[in-house]
């Protein structure tokens, strides 16, 4: 990603609690990386408009779902506090 911090969207359903689990989960997947990013948390509606200007988003497959066709790419995960499968998704979005 070079010099570029990487603007990442943690996405929830309501954009509360589980997004800030979401968003600490991911600022330790992105330190162990060792990628610079700025964490956004929002709801699912947010989520839709504020993906205009995130370069990923992370999500659970319920709600990756509900995006429809956005150009952004978005890595699902399955327990929110698992830095090893977000360390992993964020790999594989990010070919690194």
């Amino acid at each position: 990603m070079g010099d570029k911090k990487l603007k990442v969207l943690a996405v929830c359903g309501m954009g509360l609690g589980s997004s800030l689990v979401l968003k600490m989960t991911i600022e330790k997947a992105l330190k162990e990386l060792n990628l610079e990013g700025e964490v956004q948390t929002a709801d699912i509606v947010t989520a839709k408009g504020a993906s205009l200007d995130a370069d990923l988003i992370i999500t659970s497959k319920e709600l990756a779902e509900q995006f429809g066709s956005v150009s952004v790419p978005i890595v699902t995960v399955k327990n929110y506090v698992d830095v090893k499968e977000f360390v992993e998704g964020i790999k594989k979005i990010l070919n690194l």
